[in-house]
């Protein structure tokens, strides 16, 4: 005969038991409702294939991070880019918002083809900008947005071609009928040499953070070449103005 230990210590396991087998039934019933159909039981707990990760241009090319009030000199590689110009105060100017009317559309189209023809998923890049006026103050200090010259910017994976781009233009202008406001190209952008910091807060305000990066290129024995650029990290739709975050980039020449 048992003693009463261990009788309670059977009816301890007995439930323990129990309550386990309950709990499968339970979930092997809710996997069968939410599926619509029977499941192998040894498949219930097993996880599902891992997802691909995308292609995160912001992670994972040199140059789309900076830190606010630092000042870095980095040497970037050559780079694909789509292009629209244009010229005038990007507030005011109806020229401007064709010209994202227009790079938008391609910019997408080519993230579809990617992942769904080529299988090679990524995320959509940052908007970027090259800025020129004919007189730097203009620029810099004065900020006399009419006399601007501007091109903006969506970075190219190195894996597309020039033909998967004729390709998502044409499907563009087909489902549009007809061409985009303004014309959309593909160029290659050597920069090399730059100088970039991040500056947060309204665009008006990075008159003195871009002479500030100016004045530190020069200190470092740097000239200024090329074209102002920036990387607009967020969307100035969405976002108050004084939380706006812009990498500013200038590319130097000299050792």
């Amino acid at each position: 005969m048992q003693s009463a230990q261990h009788m309670a210590a059977g009816l301890r396991t007995l439930t323990i038991g129990s309550r386990i087998r309950r709990w499968r039934t339970y979930r092997l019933r809710h996997t069968v409702a939410r599926t619509g159909g029977p499941v192998d039981p040894s498949t219930v707990s097993r996880p599902g294939p891992e997802v691909p990760v995308p292609f995160d241009p912001r992670r994972e090319l040199v140059g789309y991070t900076a830190r606010r009030g630092r000042i870095d000199l980095l040497d970037l590689p050559a780079r694909r880019y789509l292009a629209v110009d244009g010229t005038g105060d990007p507030n005011t100017s109806s020229a401007y918002a064709d010209a994202l009317a227009s790079l938008y559309p391609v910019t997408y189209g080519l993230k579809f083809l990617s992942s769904r023809e080529l299988h090679r998923d990524y995320r959509i890049p940052p908007l970027e900008a090259l800025w020129w006026a004919d007189d730097l103050e203009a620029f810099t200090s004065g900020r006399n947005k009419n006399r601007w010259h501007w091109t903006v910017l969506t970075v190219v994976p190195e894996w597309l071609t020039d033909e998967h781009v004729d390709t998502v233009q044409g499907r563009v202008r087909e489902r549009a009928g007809g061409p985009p406001p303004r014309s959309v190209e593909m160029r290659t952008m050597e920069e090399g040499a730059v100088v970039q910091t991040l500056h947060v807060g309204p665009y008006d305000a990075e008159g003195p953070v871009i002479a500030a990066m100016h004045d530190e290129a020069t200190a470092r024995g740097r000239s200024l070449t090329g074209r102002h650029h920036e990387i607009y990290l967020n969307d100035a739709r969405r976002t108050a103005p004084e939380r706006l975050r812009t990498i500013l980039r200038q590319p130097v020449t000299g050792d």
